[in-house]
C-alpha cells in the first residue's frame, strides 16, 4: 500500500505527459472558439436579443432599457448560468474520457511500451488504477477548471456589452450569492460523476486490456449486438422482454455513463421539478434542485450497483494486464 501511494503521483504524471496534447489543445481550442463567437456577437450582433420574463428584448439599438424587476431577474439568471455557460466543454470531456479509457491499456500493448513499464517496479494494479483515476478525476477536474474560466469570460463579455448599451448589471450579478456558490456546487459534483462513470470507464479499460485490435468495435459493438439480439427475441420470437429497461440499466451504463448529468435519469428530476413548480420559482431553484438530485442519485441502486460493476471490471483489467503474455 505504501509503495502504491508513492508511485501513484508519478503514474498520474505519466498520464499527463503522454496525453498532454489532448489535455491542452482540445479544451483550449473549444474555449477559444466559444469566446471568439461570443465576442463577435457582442461586437457585431445587431440582431441579438435577450429574453427576460418570457419577453424578448432586442439589443440592436443604441441603448437597452430594462425595468428594475427585469434587471433583477436577468441578474439572477446570469448568476445561475455563470458556472455552466460553456457547458459544451463537458460534452468534449465525455469524448475525452471515453477514448482515453478505451485506448489507455491497448495503446501500450500496440506500441510495446508495456514491456518497458513492466520492467519497472510498478505493479499492474497501480498502473491500471492510475489510468482509472486519471479518467474519472484528472480529466474532469481539468475540464471543470477550463469550463469555469471560459464561462466567466463569456458572462463578462455579455455583461460588458450590456453595460456599453446603458444597462449595467455587474453589481446585481456580483452581489448574487449563486454567482459565488455555483462554481463550488459544480466542483462538488466531481465525486458523483466519478461514481456514475465508473461502469463505463471500467468496461472500456477491460476491453482495452483484452482486445488485440479494433477496440472501438469490441467496446461498442458487443453491447449493441446484445441489444439487437434482445430486440429480435422480443419482436421476432414474441417473448416478454423489457428492452427499454435493459437499455437504461445496462447498455447506457456501459457506453454513455461518461456523459455528465446522465445520472439525473435515475432520480426522476424532471417529475420532481414539475411537482415543485420549479419553473415558477426561478432559475436558482432549478439549479439547486439539480444539485440536490445529483447527490441524491448516489444512494440509488443504479449508482451503487453500477459502481460495484465498474470496480469488478477494473479488477478484470488488472488481471488481464498482469497475466497476458506479450509476444
Amino acid at each position: 500500500m505504501n509503495t502504491m501511494r508513492k508511485t501513484m503521483p508519478w503514474l498520474i504524471r505519466r498520464e499527463v505527459w503522454e496525453n498532454k496534447g489532448m489535455l491542452t489543445w482540445v479544451p483550449l481550442a473549444i474555449a477559444a472558439l466559444m469566446i471568439v463567437a461570443v465576442l463577435g456577437i457582442a461586437i457585431g450582433g445587431q440582431k441579438a436579443t435577450i429574453q427576460v420574463d418570457g419577453v424578448p428584448t432586442s439589443v440592436a439599438g443604441a441603448t437597452v432599457q430594462l425595468g428594475e424587476r427585469q434587471i433583477q431577474t436577468l441578474a439572477e439568471a446570469i448568476a445561475v448560468m455563470a458556472p455552466v455557460s460553456a457547458s459544451v466543454l463537458y460534452l468534449a470531456m465525455a469524448f475525452m474520457v471515453f477514448f482515453y479509457s478505451l485506448g489507455s491499456l491497448y495503446d501500450e500493448r500496440r506500441d510495446r511500451s508495456i514491456l518497458f513499464w513492466k520492467s519497472l517496479p510498478v505493479s499492474d494494479a497501480a498502473t491500471v488504477l492510475s489510468k482509472a483515476a486519471f479518467a474519472l478525476i484528472g480529466i474532469p477536474l481539468l475540464i471543470i477548471a477550463v469550463e469555469l474560466v471560459t464561462s466567466w469570460v463569456i458572462i463578462g463579455i455579455g455583461m460588458a456589452g450590456l453595460a456599453m448599451k446603458g444597462t449595467n448589471i455587474f453589481p446585481q450579478v456580483l452581489a448574487h450569492p449563486q454567482f459565488w456558490l455555483g462554481p463550488l456546487k459544480v466542483l462538488s459534483l466531481l465525486p458523483v460523476y466519478a461514481l456514475w462513470a465508473l461502469p463505463t470507464v471500467g468496461w472500456l479499460l477491460l476491453v482495452s486490456a483484452w482486445a488485440r485490435g479494433k477496440v472501438f468495435l469490441w467496446a461498442v459493438g458487443v453491447p449493441l449486438l446484445a441489444l439487437i439480439l434482445l430486440v429480435w427475441i422480443e419482436k421476432g420470437l414474441q417473448q416478454s422482454i423489457n428492452t427499454q429497461w435493459v437499455i437504461e440499466k445496462f447498455i447506457s451504463r456501459l457506453l454513455v455513463g461518461v456523459m455528465p448529468g446522465t445520472w439525473l435519469m435515475a432520480t426522476g428530476v424532471a417529475g420532481r421539478a414539475r411537482e415543485m413548480e420549479v419553473a415558477a420559482q426561478g432559475p436558482a431553484a432549478g439549479f439547486d434542485l439539480i444539485w440536490r438530485s445529483s447527490w441524491a442519485s448516489v444512494a440509488t441502486p443504479e449508482m451503487i450497483l453500477g459502481a460495484l460493476a465498474g470496480i469488478a471490471m477494473i479488477a478484470g483489467a488488472i488481471w488481464l494486464r498482469r497475466h497476458r503474455e506479450e509476444g
